[in-house]
């Protein structure tokens, strides 16, 4: 059996203007996440992150969103990691994923950050690749039939349609993250990707 799950870290970029943006897919699974645990973020400055405590049959699971810029991912994650002294595979990051379409959702453990810029910090502060990932669909420009630059497009907030598929796949994942706390990523895995399909 893999480790469980311990550290859930949602991507994001902070601040109200950003908030319902694409690129902040992971703080609202994170913000799901919280509810079902009944936890609540706190702002925690030594972590550069709000940080919620939950817990899951007796084990304690901590969430956080970072409250650095995307690309300052790691400041958090790495600090996070350290101070609760776990090993990157009981990290899932919660982002959000240009190569898969809204409604779409892969999980996966390491592999490379395909140009993520929360994804390649976290990978740098952790000086490993294997830490697990939600990738939530988003769509890209091109897949969507848009003239949009990426940068742009990922600072936008996701059509109405698009939204109900993203808000689909969030239901989704609450669905399988109590399998990867219990450290059955298989099962999660295959529950997950089935509903690709549908």
């Amino acid at each position: 059996m893999k480790p469980p799950i311990r550290l859930i870290i949602g991507l994001g970029n902070p601040g109200p203007e950003y908030e319902t943006t694409r690129h902040n897919a992971g703080f609202w699974l994170a913000d799901h996440l919280a509810d079902d645990f009944k936890a609540g973020f706190s702002l925690e400055k030594g972590f550069s992150a709000w940080v919620a405590k939950g817990r899951f049959e007796g084990e304690p699971v901590v969430l956080a969103k970072p409250t650095t810029f995307m690309n300052r991912s790691g400041q958090a994650a790495g600090a996070l990691m350290r101070f609760y002294k776990l090993a990157p595979e009981e990290v899932l990051v919660l982002h959000d994923e240009l190569d898969l379409l809204p409604g779409q959702v892969k999980m996966k453990q390491g592999g490379g950050h395909a140009g993520h810029n929360g994804l390649r910090d976290i990978q740098s502060a952790f000086s490993s690749p294997n830490f697990w990932r939600l990738r939530i669909g988003i769509g890209h420009p091109r897949s969507l039939g848009l003239a949009q630059q990426v940068v742009g497009f990922v600072l936008n907030p996701p059509k109405r349609e698009e939204l109900q598929a993203i808000e689909g796949v969030i239901d989704r994942c609450r669905a399988v993250v109590p399998l990867m706390l219990k450290g059955d990523f298989t099962k999660a895995m295959h529950q997950l990707h089935e509903g690709n399909s549908a």
